[in-house]
């Protein structure tokens, strides 16, 4: 089932109304990234505030989540002796069959008893393409509905094909999804499609082609045509023949790494379906046709041709339905709205916002771009003069900042003396702010934030060098890009010596003309997204950042705050020391020896993992906790330079048949990306390195740069190997006035063109009206339904510019090459597109990656 967004209170609300002292406490299951850790912050103040207790688990990957299945989830259920409950998922399980994971469906239970057991679960993820499964799925059976009459029965229907209604009640069970608008608006076929699967008898698809089904032998068994056109089988050897094809399935329907988790053959009925079970028979088998009085009963042959028959058409239905739905699930992985983004929505329904939720949102909504997740899926941006975050996700992405921004303005209205200050410290017009306005003051405010890495704890030169944006333009990772950095400041009239010292401490003329000096010489070294544009409408304030206040304690940007989590959840919070075993000269001596591997299923590694999410959670509400990780977050961003630096200089990426591949695997860093969201962000550093420098010497448009980055984890004889692609998913802002200039051009043209064919009209109709002739009005439809259809071509052909941007498929991809070449391969992360190859199998599964399609 989902949850439409004008709902999105609904749940909530019922389970403030039904909370008592001995209902169990809401479990929160939580992925382990900033977006998921800021929904949890926004979600667990406000069950604080309603006084429901609450248990937060943080969960590793899909191995750890089976885990609390059975550990946790499973004794909640009413047929073990539980109470029920609510789950809620942040950030985990969107892309699977939550009930198989979790272990809530065996095979020895009854069709009609609900297998979730009271247990309601509550899936808020960004991550697409949803498990249809879950979606339209997961509702458990009614009770008692034969006893009630046709009208009770229309008004108990609280959902309908998958949709809660406003006369849901909770605490039934099932699995419900909150739909952040994408549901109603996109999956329109994918649910008809599943809804007709859902529906239709249980049918065996040998691979029968309707073209060839007439050859078949007439005097053939007679029960292959009965077993085709009925759905249940009721006597006890129908039953065991189920059950050994029952047999055959569950390999396909227990793989829950895999992106068609969900049987998208309904071979299998469905547990949780939205229909009744009892779905009348609409193809009855040759045991059940009855005889008519007036007609002489059919022969045998006929009855089997008309089963043969049927049973093509059903099967030609069958796959076509299963085509829309493996077209769905084949385009590969994408971001929608953030969940923090989302959790904020629920809390403005209810009318409980407050500065801290909304910096919470503000913090899970730029944190997705620090780790390239957009509408196209994980891969670099095109930003082309979008600045700062300005047209990130898309047109949806900059709704939402801007919605969060008029937010900014509405929960912190500014006063005169605020105005007089900012003025006088040059903040109006465009100096980024780095200090309170008083001691009290944890106030949000916008600020023109430009695509420097830390800028307010490092020094101006540091903070460019570590910017991915800024290193891959000017080619920082060699002698010609340092030189090109060192014009660029030069023309700025900034000096090396001042552009060092720690940007905090800089002189205020230079603070006041640098982002004027960047609009100015940017553009000529390529760098249009440097700093948010200059914008018709200034309190529009396109492309502006967020940054908060402690008092005197500090000031921070919300990509600061989020490049500080990330850093604590990938590498801890304390002062970080490079690889001992790489440092020193132990590898080079052991090189030959075996290596004793350690925690080889990864459980250990998952617990380390586990606990610094407790870091990271404290820290988002502890400013002293971030200003301490700053060291270990600095480390992170010198090593990915150093060793994206190492990567380009020695020409270590290596251009295959559909794919740029590159393997890290010596060097003093190398056990710091062992971690995947570490790894993710080194390879979108080299990503977009590679793709700048290829449009450099070759020319051309700039475009997606699909790449495959490995680490060697020694401890564990293991490459974690990352995949990234798609790109686009940013609004090009000069592009779009012109769009949007041009359909203002073309709405004239058409009312022009309406009111020239109505005075045609009554011109040609005064004439035929003088010359007594009867006007025909045929010729002016005609003429009126060709240019309706040039116009609608005109407008299907900017919705399809618009739509076409490329998906990141690496994860489709390797689920592909592990069932082909049966490589040892580790599917635990709940981004698809990081998984763990043995360390001798490596070479293998990148052959056969080359192979595929990685871009959808």
């Amino acid at each position: 089932m989902y949850l439409p967004k004008d709902l999105i209170s609904h749940l909530y609300t019922q389970l403030r109304q039904n909370w008592h002292a001995t209902s169990p406490p809401v479990l929160i299951l939580v992925a382990l990234e900033p977006d998921a850790l800021c929904a949890c912050r926004i979600l667990t103040a406000l069950l604080k505030r309603d006084y429901i207790s609450h248990n937060i688990v943080p969960v590793s990957g899909y191995g750890e989540l089976s885990r609390i299945g059975q550990g946790q989830i499973q004794p909640m259920r009413l047929q073990n002796g539980g109470a029920g409950g609510t789950v809620i998922c942040l950030g985990v399980g969107g892309l699977v069959d939550l009930g198989a994971v979790l272990g809530l469906e065996t095979e020895d239970e009854d069709e009609d008893e609900d297998a979730t057991g009271g247990v309601e679960l509550w899936v808020i993820d960004a991550r697409r393409p949803w498990n249809l499964g879950n979606v339209f799925g997961g509702k458990p059976p009614e009770q008692a509905l034969g006893e009630v009459n046709g009208n009770a029965r229309a008004r108990l229907q609280d959902v309908s094909f998958g949709q809660i209604q406003r006369n849901y009640r909770s605490g039934k069970g099932g699995i419900i999804v909150f739909d952040d608008g994408d549901i109603d608006e996109h999956l329109e076929k994918e649910r008809e499609a599943y809804f007709k699967l859902e529906q239709m008898p249980l049918i065996e698809d040998d691979g029968e082609e309707s073209d060839h089904s007439d050859t078949e032998s007439e005097g053939g068994d007679p029960s292959d045509g009965a077993r085709a056109g009925s759905k249940r089988k009721s006597s006890s050897d129908a039953d065991a023949d189920d059950s050994d094809e029952e047999n055959d399935r569950p390999r396909q329907r227990r793989r829950s790494n895999s992106q068609e988790s969900i049987p998208i053959t309904p071979e299998r009925p469905a547990r949780h379906g939205l229909l009744s079970t009892q779905i009348p028979n609409s193809f009855p088998s040759s045991s059940e046709s009855p005889s008519s009085p007036s007609k002489p009963p059919p022969s045998h042959q006929e009855k089997q041709v008309s089963l043969r028959t049927k049973r093509r058409r059903l099967l030609r239905l069958k796959r076509q339905h299963e085509a829309t739905l493996h077209s769905y699930y084949s385009t590969g992985t994408s971001y929608s709205e953030p969940i923090a983004a989302l959790l904020y929505s629920l809390i403005s329904d209810l009318g409980r916002e407050d500065n801290n939720a909304l910096w919470h949102a503000i913090v899970g909504v730029t944190s997705l771009e620090l780790y390239g997740r957009s509408s196209s899926g994980v891969g670099i941006s095109r930003p082309s003069e979008s600045g700062g975050s300005a047209g990130w996700g898309g047109p949806r992405g900059e709704g939402i900042r801007q919605c969060l921004r008029d937010e900014v303005r509405r929960l912190n209205p500014p006063d005169a003396a605020d105005s007089r200050l900012e003025a006088t410290r040059g903040e109006q017009s465009g100096v980024i702010p780095t200090t309170a306005r008083s001691p009290t003051d944890t106030s949000i405010r916008l600020s023109p934030e430009p695509r420097f890495l830390l800028i307010r704890h490092w020094s101006l030169y540091d903070s460019m060098i570590h910017s991915p944006y800024l290193a891959a333009r000017l080619h920082l990772w060699n002698s010609n890009g340092t030189k090109r950095l060192h014009k660029f400041l030069a023309k700025m009239g900034i000096s090396l010596a001042q552009c060092k010292q720690s940007y905090t401490h800089m002189d205020m003329d230079l603070k006041r003309k640098l982002r004027p000096s960047l609009l100015r010489y940017a553009p000529m070294y390529g760098l249009d997204g440097l700093v948010p544009p200059a914008s018709d409408n200034p309190a529009a304030r396109e492309g502006w950042g967020f940054v908060r206040s402690w008092g005197w304690k500090a000031c921070l940007s919300a990509a600061d705050v989020g490049v500080i989590v990330g850093a604590i959840l990938e590498v801890g919070k304390g002062t970080l020391h490079t690889n001992s075993r790489a440092s020193s000269g132990e590898s080079s001596q052991r090189s030959t020896d075996p290596i004793e591997l350690l925690d080889q299923d990864g459980r250990k590694e998952g617990e380390s993992y586990v606990a610094r999410f407790w870091d990271a959670y404290d820290a988002l509400d502890n400013v002293a906790a971030l200003l301490a990780s700053l060291p270990a977050t600095q480390h992170l961003h010198r090593a990915i330079l150093r060793t994206g630096t190492a990567l380009m200089t020695k020409q270590a990426m290596k251009h295959v048949r559909a794919f740029r591949i590159g393997v890290v695997k010596e060097g003093p860093d190398v056990q710091l990306f062992t971690h995947p969201g570490a790894l993710t962000k080194l390879a979108l550093w080299v990503a977009e390195a590679v793709a700048e420098r290829e449009h450099d010497d070759k020319g051309g448009k700039k475009g997606a740069t699909p790449l495959v980055l490995a680490s060697l984890n020694e401890e564990r004889g293991v490459y974690v190997v990352v995949g990234t692609g798609g790109g686009g998913g940013v609004i090009d802002f000069t592009a779009k006035r012109r769009r949007e200039e041009k359909k203002r051009e073309k709405e004239k043209k058409k009312a022009e063109k309406k009111i020239e064919r109505g005075r045609r009209r009554e011109e040609k109709r005064a004439k035929a009206a003088e010359d007594g002739e009867e006007y025909d009005e045929d010729e002016d439809d005609e003429t009126e339904d060709e240019d309706s259809e040039e116009d609608e071509d005109e407008d299907e052909d900017d919705q399809m510019s618009g739509k076409s941007k490329a998906k990141n498929r690496f994860g489709n991809a390797f689920q592909e090459v592990v069932e082909e070449t049966g490589s040892r391969v580790r599917i635990d992360s709940f981004e698809h597109c990081v998984v763990e190859v043995k360390k001798d199998d490596l070479g293998g599964f990148l052959e056969a990656l080359s192979m595929k399609a990685v871009i959808g």
